[in-house]
């Protein structure tokens, strides 16, 4: 077994999003190659009402999936041929935008006002741009959650991961995402196949990530959004991005940690993008603009 050595370290920045969300964003736009087949993570994590009441009002998808995880509060959506649903705390949506959608999503907090959860964009391949859109939503009572001998506990969304298999099935990038609870003062290792992209978000506690170079730990914590790879700890609101390997290796501090583990198989394609509309090439974007603009958009 190879330990995936932390190729850099990111903290979130904060970010106005929708019709002025507050929210910390750990990558997207730009050259997101590293991350391939991902291409944006928002950690949206409130407990002012006024900070996401507003919300993220009507707006277009194509060509990309995009998968919300709610910890606290509650996420409304709807969309353009008639899909509405909610999302609580523990449930995940993965929609497929596919050819194109018009999409809403309007968080409310919970009896406290506060409100907490993640979305990741996967890109979808050129083949499947212009497929369907669909949705995946899931219950946090149907995400299987597995606990190891030494207390580690682990959700698994999508993927294969200590004997179980994730509720959501079909995506593209065939990615594994888990929700992963480490006790305080634990060492643990997690396999990560060698063929993927991998990342992982601290969110709670502290812990260090063990680099092949450096066994006694690098630092996931980077206040000023610098590399920092070389130090010991890690932190709230910390990315790692770890370069090749089969596993990934992490010691807990005293108050434990917990992160999500994100890996996906690399597309290798040309990306065209402008805001959540991603295709392969400027004409194909030109196209979806104009096809907007005209309302012709939904297929």
């Amino acid at each position: 077994m190879s330990i995936r050595p932390v190729k850099r370290v990111i903290s979130a920045t904060p970010h106005t999003e929708g019709a002025g969300v507050k929210l910390q964003r750990a990558f997207g736009f730009g050259d997101t190659s590293e991350f391939d087949p991902f291409l944006l993570f928002d950690d949206f994590r409130n407990d002012r009402p006024a900070d996401y009441l507003a919300g993220f009002p009507w707006h277009p998808h194509r060509g990309i999936e995009t998968i919300t995880y709610v910890l606290t509060g509650i996420v409304e959506h709807g969309d353009s041929l008639g899909n509405r649903g909610s999302l609580g705390a523990g449930d995940v949506q993965w929609m497929t935008a596919g050819s194109g959608i018009m999409h809403q999503e309007m968080p409310q907090g919970d009896a406290q006002g506060r409100m907490h959860g993640f979305q990741l964009w996967a890109n979808l391949p050129a083949s499947l741009k212009m497929t369907p859109p669909r949705y995946q939503d899931v219950k946090a009572a149907d995400i299987p959650e597995v606990t190891d001998d030494d207390g580690t506990k682990v959700r698994v969304i999508v993927g294969d991961f200590w004997g179980k298999q994730g509720p959501v099935e079909g995506v593209a990038a065939d990615p594994q995402y888990i929700d992963v609870s480490v006790p305080p003062g634990t060492r643990k290792r997690l396999k990560v196949d060698i063929t993927r992209h991998a990342f992982a978000y601290v969110f709670a506690g502290s812990g260090t990530f063990c680099d092949a170079s450096d066994p006694r730990g690098v630092l996931t914590e980077a206040t000023d959004g610098s590399d920092a790879v070389h130090r010991d700890e890690s932190g709230n609101r910390s990315l790692v991005l770890f370069d090749s390997g089969d596993e990934v290796v992490v010691q807990a501090g005293d108050e434990g940690i917990r992160f999500l583990l994100v890996s996906g198989k690399p597309l290798e394609e040309p990306v065209a993008w402008y805001g959540p509309i991603v295709m392969n090439t400027q004409a194909q974007l030109r196209q979806a603009l104009q096809e907007l603009r005209a309302g012709t958009f939904i297929k």
